[in-house]
């Protein structure tokens, strides 16, 4: 049984500071480019950017921040950039997972861990485990996720798991089932580098999330930017299929 509202059956609570912000995190490869540099120096300095945005939503009160790591779809990339990436994924784990648990910080890996190699998968099932049971800010890392397979394996589980359901199941009943089951639906969606698409990103769970662009690339993000794209989203009026009328007399 899913813990949090479906904005397509009920209406959330709102909160002034989002509780659960997504970010699509684009522009790594464009900022080193910009300098001259290689790509994987972006990809190494948008490391810093997640260390800055975790910081900043820890001092706000943000309870779930969920970052797009690596796309079902990326490992159509030039094989030297995925392997890169996969090993700074590891590198990371290594390095940032006990600040994290110091920190109070729960880490979720969301996305199909079957392409990864047996050492990287090592490693996140350690670091989920260590931090489980941490209270603070929650942070998923999607990582060989998509969210149009995020849907169908959720169905599959469902269908195996209850067979009765398949004929006749809720919007609870899926979500149950679905990577993000643990976290309400994300308030403020932030995608940084200019473009202004979700690329397959939470598509079940965006259904009512505020969208929030700007053409700061990645590496460049930091916690002031976060700030702002905090403060549009409090300046929004969040209907939910309502009229404005409607809400302005719950607020009155």
């Amino acid at each position: 049984m899913t813990l949090f509202q479906s904005s397509t059956c009920t209406i959330p609570t709102i909160h002034q500071v989002p509780r659960h912000i997504a970010i699509i995190m684009d522009g790594n490869g464009r900022w080193a480019r910009q300098r001259l540099l290689p790509r994987i120096m972006g990809h190494q300095r948008g490391v810093e950017a997640v260390r800055e945005i975790v910081k900043t939503c820890r001092e706000l009160g943000v309870e779930y921040l969920t970052l797009f790591a690596f796309s079902s779809e990326n490992w159509r990339r030039p094989a030297d950039e995925v392997s890169f990436l996969m090993g700074l994924f590891l590198k990371m784990l290594k390095r940032e997972v006990s600040k994290l648990h110091e920190n109070n910080i729960r880490l979720k890996i969301i996305g199909d861990r079957n392409r990864f190699d047996k050492i990287l998968n090592q490693h996140i099932e350690d670091a989920e485990r260590l931090t489980a049971n941490n209270v603070g800010l929650t942070l998923t890392i999607a990582a060989d996720y998509g969210g149009r397979q995020d849907i169908m394996q959720g169905l599959r589980a469902m269908i195996k798991a209850r067979p009765d359901l398949a004929d006749n199941f809720s919007e609870g009943d899926i979500e149950a089932y679905l990577s993000m089951h643990y976290a309400p639906e994300p308030d403020l969606f932030i995608r940084t580098g200019g473009e202004q698409r979700i690329s397959n990103f939470l598509l079940w769970q965006l259904a009512y999330t505020e969208l929030y662009f700007t053409d700061t690339l990645w590496p460049s993000f930091d916690g002031e930017m976060l700030k702002s794209a905090i403060h549009s989203y409090g300046m929004r009026e969040r209907r939910f299929g309502r009229t404005s009328d409607q809400v302005q007399g719950e607020a009155d």
